[in-house]
């Protein structure tokens, strides 16, 4: 299969090493590997062609801003085929949990070889221009993902999908809402999409994921706006929280971020030692298995 050119840039390697101290444990709770397109190729179609992001590249970054646990999620490109995230969770580079996209109709043999890999969950997004798994989907795989101890991650617009609150809220099984819903900062901790997601956080199953400011404000490269919004979701869920970066951010495009600037911004939303701690450390190793 021809290697197809990449159309988006590719991660910034000149990693600064942050100011902020990060515990013992702490985890990226967010990010993707890509390539070598030889082995792994994109989905034919794919929304946008990456760059190679290798485990190794992965860890250094890791390495750099002091985290020592981290979680691959399966990037839309690739579809439901998890090849090159399972190749990452079992190549020993780092300590990985994953979360997966499966096809509908999957199986539980399918599950367990999943499981057995290191996935801990399935993705459904509802926000990319890839086709994919639907909120019905979730809704009929929960009771199985359930069982063995997995949950639903959305990736949703709540400010063009407000019907999804409601769908979200009926679902028996724990959930994790990552990239703010996409509530834009703009609108503040008062906007309609953000008091529904605040909502949603105030229910004992639901979790989510601060990160990916570039999806929700331009004030790079801290925005110091979202900051508001994150402080609200911790204070609303404090145990029911977890930060990630998005490497290698391929929905950054003209706005990359220095992963070190990222680590910054975390101390910035979260200045308090025990709650970087509960954040990094402790709410990880629940939802994941860590």
């Amino acid at each position: 299969m021809a290697v197809l050119p990449f159309n988006i840039p590719g991660f910034n390697p000149n990693v600064t090493p942050p100011k902020v101290r990060f515990p013992a444990g702490a985890t990226d709770c967010h990010a993707h590997v890509f390539g070598p397109q030889s082995q792994f190729p994109y989905l034919p179609g794919a929304a946008y062609i990456p760059p190679d992001a290798t485990p190794h590249d992965y860890a250094r970054m890791l390495t750099t801003i002091g985290c020592q646990r981290a979680v691959l999620v399966q990037p839309s490109v690739y579809g439901p085929d998890n090849s090159c995230m399972v190749a990452a969770l079992k190549s020993g580079v780092f300590n990985f949990r994953g979360i997966a996209v499966v096809e509908p109709n999957v199986t539980d043999q399918q599950l367990q070889t999943l499981h057995d890999a290191g996935v801990r969950g399935i993705r459904i997004n509802l926000a990319s221009e890839t086709e994919g798994l639907k909120l019905a989907d979730g809704e009929r795989l929960a009771p199985r993902l359930k069982e063995m101890g997995w949950h639903l991650q959305f990736f949703l617009d709540l400010e063009k999908m407000p019907e999804a609150e409601a769908q979200l809220a009926s679902l028996k099984i724990n959930i994790v809402i990552d990239h703010f819903a996409k509530c834009q900062a703009a609108n503040g901790v008062d906007g309609k999409a953000f008091q529904a997601l605040l909502r949603l956080m105030k229910r004992d199953n639901v979790w989510a994921k601060i990160m990916g400011a570039y999806f929700l404000s331009k004030q790079k490269p801290m925005y110091p706006d979202v900051t508001p919004l994150a402080k609200a979701m911790i204070a609303a869920a404090p145990d029911r929280i977890v930060w990630g970066s998005d490497w290698p951010h391929p929905g950054a495009r003209a706005n990359m971020p220095d992963d070190g600037d990222l680590a910054n911004q975390f101390g910035e939303w979260v200045p308090d030692e025990g709650m970087r701690k509960r954040i990094l450390v402790d709410n990880p190793a629940r939802l994941y298995g860590f």
